[in-house]
């Protein structure tokens, strides 16, 4: 889908910086959650005009779960009604509400809603599905008190989550606003190791090393967060779901340098096919980690204001614009497909 595109030379230069660090190579989990909390400080530091929220604050959710870490960031300048529950990326096994931060800061102050960064239990001391039902608990928590206007959001695994989430709002009559999957794990059945399954998305073995996440990687992260399997089911592969109708409409971004990028595309094109509000972009030039390196690369800043402004008119009409663009054009250096 990317082919003919380069690499965007900005982020290839930062990833080469990267793996000069001596624990990059061969990380444990504790060296990897160092990595995954530097790498966001980093970035965050490049950003010219990082986003700056009016309020902030640390709570603890009491769901009916159990207790549930967040942190509630608030707009100056307030756009919708809804409620955005984020769940960060790293594996299942990294970072938290505070390490993705200014992922939060950029949902609302670009949306114009206050956002929720859910701190869920991570692998391998809480394997699946604590981190599903921790994020399902705190969502089902806020849509109890702004029902209808809630929404999910997330990146990598947590895109993965928030999809999952969203199927379980879904079956619960729990009805969500809408949803944004930035980069998003899709299919975890045979923990990146079966070359049937595989087989089904060239993005991972086309994008396997090179380009920040790689193969070997997310095999690590399903052997933490999943080693008895699951992966056949929904709440760990929503693109296994039998039956995806009726769920939030979706924002849908894909990176053209990411072996996870068939898999977001499939999940795309499946809810359109199931009756689902979406909106789907691949960027051709960008990789896995985008969403977080505004400051790295222009492009990339691009496309994760765009991701924004997809969750905002989802928020705002429920339903793509009418004037998108054809699934082929390109959009600000994105393919863009409604």
């Amino acid at each position: 889908m990317a082919e003919g595109s380069g690499f965007d030379p900005d982020i290839d230069e930062w990833l080469r910086q990267r793996v000069q660090d001596s624990a990059a190579a061969d990380p444990s989990v504790e060296d990897f959650r160092v990595l995954l909390r530097d790498g966001n400080e980093l970035a965050l530091g490049r950003l010219a005009d990082p986003p700056v929220a009016a309020a902030e604050r640390d709570v603890v959710l009491e769901t009916a779960g159990g207790p549930v870490p967040a942190r509630v960031v608030e707009p100056a300048t307030r756009l919708t009604d809804a409620t955005v529950v984020f769940f960060h990326g790293g594996g299942w096994a990294g970072g938290d509400q505070h390490t993705h931060v200014q992922y939060s800061r950029r949902l609302a102050v670009e949306t114009g809603s206050t956002v929720v960064g859910v701190g869920y239990r991570l692998a391998p001391e809480h394997p699946f599905p604590a981190a599903f039902d921790d994020c399902l608990a705190a969502t089902l928590h806020i849509a109890g008190a702004v029902p209808g206007r809630t929404a999910v959001a997330g990146d990598s695994a947590g895109g993965q989550l928030a999809a999952s989430v969203a199927i379980a709002c879904r079956d619960q009559g729990v009805p969500l606003a809408a949803q944004l999957l930035v980069s998003p794990v899709t299919d975890v059945a045979g923990g990146y190791a079966d070359p049937d399954v595989n087989a089904r998305y060239p993005s991972r073995e086309e994008r396997a090393d090179g380009y920040g996440l790689t193969l070997a990687a997310m095999r690590w992260f399903a052997e933490l967060y999943a080693p008895a399997g699951g992966g056949e089911g929904w709440r760990l592969s929503p693109l296994r779901a039998p039956d995806l109708a009726g769920v939030a409409p979706a924002a849908v971004h894909a990176a053209g340098f990411d072996p996870l990028r068939d898999e977001g595309n499939a999940y795309a094109d499946v809810l359109r096919a199931a009756g689902v509000p979406v909106i789907h972009r691949e960027w051709p030039t960008l990789n896995h980690s985008f969403f977080g390196l505004g400051g790295v690369s222009a492009t990339a800043e691009r496309a994760a204001r765009q991701a924004s402004a997809d969750l905002r008119t989802l928020l705002t009409t429920g339903q793509p614009p009418p004037e998108a663009p054809a699934p082929a054009a390109n959009v600000e250096g994105g393919r863009a497909g409604l």
